[in-house]
């Protein structure tokens, strides 16, 4: 056995779930009628919508003997549990309970501050209890409510990993070449509060402007990442939408929520333009579920051995701590406006792209 090797260090996975908004898919598979069972931050939830259309998420475990309210059902606008029949109402209050005229006054369940939009549905964390954080909202994609644009297709994940496994790809040049086979150009970073962003040209060192892979990714808070992409396939230049959110099962394990959303190519008829969407749509699935094989695979590394071409890992990971911690006690240096690039060969690259990079 060799006493040279580099000794890892697991850091401590902190002990609270990351305050922020936080992603669980397709707002439309809510929408069916039926009480839906989501687990997240440690805590069992249900998520059902009423009558007025409105996407409504509660803790699941029923107050009375514990019963899963999302193995319940509708009832009146009510979730209903399956246990003793008790309803409770989209503030999670006790509103009636079948064998008993009186209602204990204490008898709820906690509500979840809840967005909708983007064709997505976000719920708020913050383990402190107080409610979202002006400044803070996720943003409105207007091209998701463009008729150029695809609707959104969603994959999902279930990943055997702490969710900071993702986050680091926000820096992580490095992999892109190796995981994905898109050596990188150009790559920048610029982390400002709540937010960190990427900025990304890969693909061959010599070729034109149409060629070119951009990307344009931002961390709005820790748990979504919107995400513009542009690139070539089948002669076509693709633009595409991304939303990847991830939402902690528990300290070990998180859901990783996939939508993408592209637009369609002038000139084709509507049943070429689905052909070939359906068949981007499945390289960027594919492409995604290569990370997927890492972290559910890799371990968790406090001491990263980076080499000088590395991202700045160290950073964002004090970035991404800001949100573990109660909002008065985030460190200046976690959030303040921090810049890094990387230009790896633009002397090969054709003058036509350079103008890329800004």
């Amino acid at each position: 056995m060799s006493m040279n090797r580099a000794k890892i260090i697991a850091d401590p996975i902190p002990e609270r779930y990351a305050r922020g908004w936080h992603c669980l898919g397709s707002a439309l598979k809510y929408k069916d009628g039926k009480p839906h069972t989501v687990n997240a931050f440690g805590y069992r939830l249900v998520v059902f919508q009423t009558s007025d259309g409105a996407l409504q998420v509660l803790d699941a475990w029923c107050p009375h003997m514990g019963g899963d309210l999302s193995h319940g059902r509708l009832e009146n606008d009510n979730v209903v549990c399956p246990f003793h029949g008790w309803q409770f109402d989209r503030e999670g209050k006790a509103a009636s309970i079948p064998y008993c005229k009186r209602v204990p006054p204490k008898a709820r369940v906690g509500r979840w501050a809840t967005a909708e939009l983007n064709e997505a549905l976000f719920i708020w964390h913050d383990p402190d209890g107080n409610p979202p954080l002006e400044g803070q909202e996720i943003p409105r994609l207007e091209e998701l409510y463009s008729p150029e644009y695809s609707q959104m297709h969603w994959a999902e994940w279930v990943i055997n990993a702490n969710s900071r496994e993702l986050v680091d790809n926000i820096v992580d040049m490095g992999h892109f070449d190796e995981t994905h086979q898109s050596p990188s150009l150009f790559f920048a970073n610029l982390f400002e509060g709540h937010k960190a962003t990427q900025v990304q040209i890969s693909g061959s060192r010599i070729m034109s402007a149409g060629e070119a892979v951009i990307t344009y990714a931002t961390y709005y808070g820790p748990g979504v990442l919107l995400v513009s992409l542009k690139g070539p396939y089948k002669g076509h230049y693709m633009e595409t939408i991304y939303i990847v959110g991830n939402t902690a099962i528990d300290h070990n394990s998180f859901t990783l929520h996939f939508g993408v959303a592209t637009k369609n190519i002038p000139g084709l008829s509507k049943a070429e333009n689905q052909q070939l969407i359906a068949e981007w749509t499945e390289l960027q699935c594919v492409a995604l579920g290569t990370d997927v094989a890492i972290w559910d695979n890799k371990v968790r590394i406090g001491n990263p051995m980076l080499c000088e071409s590395d991202g700045p890992i160290y950073h964002a990971r004090k970035w991404y701590d800001q949100f573990f911690q109660p909002i008065n006690e985030a460190s200046e240096e976690s959030t303040r406006r921090y810049e890094h690039e990387i230009d790896m060969d633009y002397v090969g690259v054709k003058p036509e792209i350079r103008h890329l990079r800004g």
